[in-house]
């Protein structure tokens, strides 16, 4: 049962993000198992140097949604089809990835965040290419320490290439025939060349904003599809996947992820290790992630430019905020508080 009165109180929260300059636009979705849904679009997509209003159907740049909703995905259903492991070794697709003990580094390992690989580096600045950015990972790379948790987009730069190689094309077109398209989310894609476009932030270099072009570097630098950020999409079809998800893998009247596939993912096999983590997933445990008030098993993502998807399958439901927080510069970091008290008002409109 839930309290309409409380939710709609959750949803007007989204107005005072906008106005104490959170986020200068907002699209929510709150889905709940039984199918009743509240949908909030506030706020105007651009502030600078001109003001529009944001859209039910605006893309936004879902950063490291990326890495959850494509790449991870993608894994899942390669895995249903005998065509990997999590406990492959990377070794065994990239044959360069041996150098100082990586030999050992699982798939696994990738997904966990428990490589030992660094968090970010900048191959924009060091490398020619996206090629030559994974041959520097494998050849050059030091790990840190094997087994704790740390969040790296190297982990899924490094599958995103291992998922090519094994599908033998490339990961837009890979994701667009094995997810998106049998999900039917038509507006998510790499690359958009038309549509209704979310601003992000301001160009380093020059006194314009990026548009319609990734906002990560790395990936900008790689060609717009990177393992680890570049896609966009709707809110629309971020509720699709997101009712796939409470669904426990299940889209309409057939299985996407079969239920012992989704089960393993969602399930936290780093406790104690800094951080909760599935196989993608950030896993809520006893950990302060998502908001105070989820329940142990819920699980999420954030994107850096200011998305989000959270599900608690405990309580019944999905929470998807996609924001541009970083329009027009990521100093603002005042979502990462909002987020977790929007959730908390949200998941406190639950009754039974």
């Amino acid at each position: 049962m839930i309290c309409i009165d409380k939710l709609n109180e959750a949803l007007n929260f989204i107005d005072r993000g906008i106005e104490d300059g959170v986020f200068p636009c907002a699209a929510v979705a709150v889905g709940f198992k039984d199918g009743y849904k509240k949908v909030k679009i506030a706020g105007n997509k651009r502030i600078i140097p001109y003001k529009e209003p944001l859209h039910i159907d605006s893309l936004f740049d879902l950063a490291s949604l990326t890495k959850v909703v494509a790449t991870n995905t993608l894994l899942m259903r390669m895995i249903e089809k005998g065509l990997i492991s999590v406990y492959d070794k990377v070794c065994e697709y990239l044959t360069d990835f041996r150098h100082d003990n990586k030999e050992n580094i699982t798939i696994f390992n990738l997904v966990t965040h428990t490589s030992g690989l660094p968090a970010y580096i900048q191959f924009y600045k060091k490398c020619s290419d996206y090629e030559s950015s994974i041959k520097f990972i494998c050849d050059t790379v030091k790990l840190n320490k094997i087994g704790n948790v740390e969040y790296s987009d190297l982990n899924f730069i490094l599958l995103g290439k291992i998922l090519e190689k094994i599908g033998v094309d490339r990961l837009d077109k890979l994701c667009f025939k094995y997810v998106f398209e049998p999900l039917g989310m038509e507006h998510t894609l790499f690359n958009p060349t038309s549509g209704d476009f979310v601003p992000t932030e301001r160009y380093k270099d020059r006194d314009e904003i990026i548009c319609g072009v990734c906002h990560d570097e790395n990936a900008r630098f790689f060609g717009g599809v990177s393992g680890h950020a570049g896609l966009f999409s709707t809110l629309n079809d971020m509720m699709v996947f997101a009712d796939m998800l409470l669904h426990e893998g299940k889209h309409k009247d057939s299985v996407f992820i079969s239920y012992p596939t989704f089960k393993r993912m969602i399930k936290d096999y780093t406790t104690g290790l800094g951080e909760s983590r599935g196989w993608g997933w950030c896993i809520k445990g006893d950990t302060p992630a998502g908001g105070d008030i989820f329940s142990e098993k819920a699980f999420g993502h954030t994107g850096f430019t200011g998305t989000s998807i959270w599900v608690d399958p405990i309580f019944g439901v999905y929470i998807v905020l996609l924001t541009n927080r970083v329009h027009p510069t990521r100093e603002n970091d005042k979502i990462i508080r909002f987020r977790r008290v929007f959730h908390n008002l949200v998941i406190s409109s639950i009754l039974v």
